[in-house]
């Protein structure tokens, strides 16, 4: 019966696993659940884990500690409750967590959660506690519902999953698995269905998104270029981004849509990691430093107005301190106008975790610090630059002042400005007049 039962999912990690997420909820749903934000409503509670960061294994067991307290008070009221761990720490730990936590009756990975309905009920008539990682041999889109309305400006759409590259560092092609690229027609068919909720921006998600290589309506394989523009024929899709890439998988056509494909916001995440060859040979990315720097010229050739963004590794293993000054004059050099910055941490069952020469911890810390202070001067001058320009905004939730909404702008940056609710979900000329670290805000223009 709908509405019979209340489900909350807890999301760790990337937007993937944020997507994930929306798509269990869809499938639950045609099973009687419906959402809350109350654990102590909740008679299935799920935590949607991330294994990239450290200690993320940790975390999730503390969040089980806290969720077993909930399980028990809930019992003495004469109310069942299951608990299910997804996701890329399911996936990786596996038996493990039911044997350090009890209190867990279903461990799905990443490729299985379409099938959480039927574990679940397995796992209930049963009486125990289930594990399911096999990769399986289904492609699991193919098993989930047709997406819910949104009711909302934005949405991200998973394209491809999975990694061929097997950098050093990363566990993603063994919680993931290898590189899958879903159907260009099915792409085409959950987007239509999110632009006809009234979704005006798409993100395509994949692991590494540039490789994208699904089959085309025409039977043969297509590009995320070709996808892009097959999208953007959408007419209520107004904008399009993707994330995240790799720069060895920027092809000629990719340049190209950039350069010419009006709806793909000039905005790109484009990941390099570390400024050393000698690191970046380590860590099997198989580009260098100048072939980084060359890509770039070539993508603010074709797009000169386009923003960077980037993920950088601090600490690896063997990294010396001219590793990580090289790290240092390749941010200079390329500017970005926001990036993501970590300690490396070794993830049990990567060949870096295994590496001599691991960095001490001081030290690591000691080296974040110093990028940190430089990527946040660029991304501050960055925003002090747009002061002054008008940008389109598409405002997609009400801002903490009354009368007051936040949007996007095309480089991704929050914006605020005041607005009648009424223009969620709407592209909005603003004029920027302020700019913060991490954020702008402006004036509506008048129409």
């Amino acid at each position: 019966m709908p509405g019979t039962k209340k489900v909350l999912i807890k999301t760790f990690g990337c937007q993937m696993n944020v997507y994930d997420s929306e798509r269990m909820t869809e499938s639950l749903a045609n099973y009687g659940y419906t959402e809350t934000t109350s654990p102590e409503d909740a008679d299935l509670l799920i935590l949607n884990t991330c294994h990239i960061r450290e200690k993320a294994a940790e975390k999730v067991y503390s969040e089980l500690g806290r969720i077993r307290q909930i399980k028990e008070q809930r019992r003495l009221r004469g109310r069942q409750t299951q608990v299910a761990v997804t996701g890329c720490v399911a996936q990786a730990e596996g038996a493990e967590i039911v044997a350090r936590a009890p209190v867990v009756d279903l461990v799905v990975g990443p490729q299985s959660y379409h099938r959480l309905p039927e574990l679940l009920y397995r796992a209930k008539s049963e009486s125990r506690s289930l594990v399911e990682t096999v990769f399986p041999e289904e492609d699991k889109f193919g098993h989930l519902p047709r997406r819910a309305a949104k009711h909302a400006a934005s949405a991200f759409l998973t394209v491809q999953e999975g990694c061929d590259k097997f950098c050093t560092f990363c566990v993603v092609p063994y919680t993931r698995g290898m590189e899958f690229s879903r159907p260009v027609s099915a792409i085409v068919a959950e987007a239509q269905a999110l632009a006809d909720a009234g979704v005006a921006e798409i993100t395509l998600l994949g692991q590494n998104v540039n490789g994208y290589h699904g089959e085309g309506e025409d039977g043969r394989s297509s590009s995320l270029a070709a996808l892009i523009r097959r999208l953007a024929e959408i007419s209520g899709i107004r904008r399009l981004r993707y994330t995240t890439s790799h720069p060895r998988d920027m092809s000629e056509d990719l340049l190209e849509v950039h350069a010419t494909e009006p709806k793909l916001m000039p905005y790109l995440h484009l990941p390099f990691q570390a400024g050393s060859d000698r690191v970046l040979a380590a860590m099997n990315r198989k580009h260098t430093a100048a072939d980084y720097v060359e890509l770039v010229a070539r993508i603010r050739q074709a797009r000169p107005d386009i923003a960077l963004s980037t993920d950088i590794i601090v600490g690896f293993p063997g990294e010396t301190e001219d590793d990580f000054t090289a790290t240092l004059a390749l941010v200079e050099e390329i500017g970005f106008a926001q990036a993501y910055s970590f300690k490396y941490s070794p993830r049990p069952g990567t060949p870096a975790a295994k590496i001599d020469g691991q960095v001490p911890e001081e030290e690591k810390t000691e080296r974040l610090h110093r990028l940190q202070r430089l990527l946040d001067s660029q991304q501050s001058r960055f925003n002090a630059a747009c002061v002054g320009r008008i940008f389109p905004v598409l405002f997609d939730r009400s801002g903490r002042q009354d009368g007051q909404l936040v949007g996007r702008s095309p480089y991704l940056q929050p914006v605020h400005a005041f607005a009648n609710s009424d223009m969620l979900g709407r592209i909005l000329q603003v004029e920027i007049l302020g700019a913060g670290p991490n954020s702008l805000s402006g004036v509506v223009q008048a129409a």
